[in-house]
């Protein structure tokens, strides 16, 4: 995953008097680096503008208000404790991590190229698709969603576009790095010069400004790797210098070199990114880095990783005849809760009418219209039709097999390495597929012997034996 760092806003103004003294964060709203680094040069009165509420007026001319989802990031920066942010890739991923109870969440580059598009991170996903799939995920969710803007899609004049692009799309903050094309998390990394990095930082400052927002810009350097320690520690005052609100030094190999970033301008807030793959960088606990100095810490590729790893064992288990175990995923009811079944029945009951229960999706607007623009003479009503559905009855007499139609039959599979592959229960009745869960009960006649356990009370085992591949399969009629 790119970096991840945040830009300050533009310098503060002189505020004109106004007659309801609406405050717009844009004009006059310093950053958060600003404050943090310089804290004796800036005024309470500055201070106090970092939380200000931007003012709507609705169609009546009255004033409400509206949090913006930078506003709500600021808040998260400034309470107490380290702060942990997941990585998502999609809408689902990001409404996980809200549900999870995380306050902030941020898009992984390096996931939304694996799950979008299925290609890896090298520059091949573009500004639009990042952009559209952003938009997708802020809509998802309550939080605030800071962007993965990687190194702002070209030079300067992009990452203007950018920034303007990931704020209409809804994010709270965005992330500009100093590589010089898209990143490789795995691979070197190769780095644009100190001063084009920094125009880069400026350039995102002035698209927040021109665009009327507080979006939170995250800076982020890739200079460790490609160049020195000194280097990237150089480049991280120069990004404060120009604007940014968090700092990011990717690929620190050591604590103590962390602690030399955290040293940089000490109030302002630093990201650490945890790339779990390990190696040299060190991974240490939520509490550790607090310790060290950091404030925000991101996971890039916890998320994509276990999704990938979880539909391949799915994928075994079906191509090997088994579903699924239940243990491994969650029931039905439970991902249409996260889906937000729930709230849409509700929804659904507050729009609902009474011609909607007659015939749902129909118009009575459309039925009117069409009624009057018809002849009178010439209308007359559709005939009803009646369907009768025909009563089945099971003569036991002559189908002995309807005498155990109420019964379930148990399939369990149990491993040749003794755990338990498969443990399901499906009416004795319904016997078509079975062979798609079981393969190995191909030619097997169940039906002959339930039939001759019908009159049996209680469990009864059908079957027990070993497949080919040293699964013992057993099936009970219970």
């Amino acid at each position: 995953m790119a970096a991840l760092s945040f830009c300050s806003c533009s310098s503060p103004r002189i505020l004109h008097q106004q007659s309801k003294s609406t405050l717009f964060p844009s004009d006059f709203t310093p950053s958060i680096g600003e404050l943090y680094a310089k804290p004796i040069s800036v005024s309470r009165r500055f201070r106090g503008t970092i939380n200000a509420t931007v003012t709507v007026s609705d169609s009546s001319g009255n004033v409400k208000s509206s949090s913006s989802p930078a506003k709500k990031l600021r808040e998260v920066i400034k309470s107490p404790g380290v702060l942990q942010g997941p990585c998502c890739f999609d809408a689902l991923s990001a409404k996980l991590v809200e549900r999870a109870g995380f306050r902030y969440c941020i898009t992984s580059g390096f996931s939304i190229s694996a799950a979008r598009v299925g290609l890896p991170d090298k520059g091949l996903i573009s500004y639009g698709e990042m952009v559209d799939q952003g938009q997708q995920i802020t809509q998802s969710v309550s939080i605030p969603v800071i962007g993965d803007g990687d190194n702002g899609f070209g030079n300067a004049i992009n990452v203007k576009r950018t920034v303007k692009g990931y704020i209409k799309a809804g994010f709270a903050g965005i992330i500009i790095n100093d590589q010089v094309c898209s990143g490789d998390i795995t691979r070197e990394r190769r780095v644009v010069s100190r001063e084009e990095a920094v125009m880069r930082i400026k350039a995102a400052v002035d698209a927040r400004r021109e665009s009327g927002s507080d979006i939170v810009i995250v800076a982020q350097t890739d200079s460790r790797e490609a160049i020195s320690l000194e280097e990237s520690l150089s480049r991280a005052r120069a990004f404060t210098d120009a604007g940014a609100d968090v700092l990011s030094i990717d690929s620190l190999v050591s604590r103590e070199e962390m602690k030399s970033f955290c040293n940089v301008y000490p109030l302002v807030p630093k990201l650490a990114n945890m790339l779990e793959s390990g190696g040299k960088i060190p991974i240490p606990n939520p509490l550790e880095l607090e310790e060290i100095g950091y404030k925000l810490v991101a996971y890039p590729i916890s998320l994509i990783g276990v999704s990938i790893q979880a539909m391949q064992d799915a994928l075994l288990a079906i191509k090997g005849g088994r579903i699924p175990p239940p243990g491994s995923m969650p029931s039905l009811e439970e991902i249409e809760k996260i889906l937000g079944s729930d709230t849409y029945r509700e929804e659904e009951k507050r729009y609902a009418t009474s011609a909607s229960d007659r015939a749902p999706g129909s118009s009575r607007l459309y039925s009117n219209q069409r009624v009057a623009q018809e002849d009178e003479s010439e209308q007359r009503e559709d005939p009803i039709v009646e369907v009768i559905t025909p009563e089945v009855v099971y003569n036991e007499s002559r189908n002995p097999f309807s005498r155990i139609w109420s019964r379930s039959l148990r399939i369990k599979i149990i491993g040749r390495d003794g755990f338990e592959k498969l443990d399901v229960r499906i009416p004795a009745g319904f016997l078509e597929g079975v062979t798609n869960i079981v393969p190995a009960l191909g030619g097997v006649n169940l039906k002959q012997l339930m039939d001759d356990a019908a009159d049996e009370v209680g469990g009864k085992l059908l079957l027990d034996f070993k497949d080919t591949g040293g699964d013992r399969i057993q099936v009970f009629l219970e």
